[in-house]
């Protein structure tokens, strides 16, 4: 990892910190690998005929995902977040 300007010699905050880095990493992977995904059903979407969005597949998956999150991530983040995730994977996927 690059040389943190913000580094401290305290012993647990630099462990937290790397933790919580190496969690922004698997965040990034774990985008860029639905990314590649929402990219390839659109192409096939496309091909046949289809439309791209479908409102109520977006709400359903909400709902499914609200009720998988145990939290402590409140309903009202997760689904700001989720609405986020749908705007950036509709822009970078066109």
């Amino acid at each position: 990892m690059p040389n943190d300007p913000t580094s401290t010699e305290d012993h647990l905050i630099r462990q937290m910190r790397d933790q919580v880095m190496d969690n922004d990493l698997k965040i990034i992977q774990a985008i860029n690998a639905r990314l590649g995904l929402v990219k390839r059903l659109r192409a096939y979407k496309e091909q046949q005929g289809l439309e791209f969005v479908d409102p109520s597949r977006e709400e359903w998956m909400l709902r499914y995902l609200l009720g998988s999150n145990p939290g402590p991530l409140s309903d009202e983040g997760l689904a700001e977040i989720y609405g986020h995730l749908l705007e950036l994977t509709k822009r970078e996927t066109a």
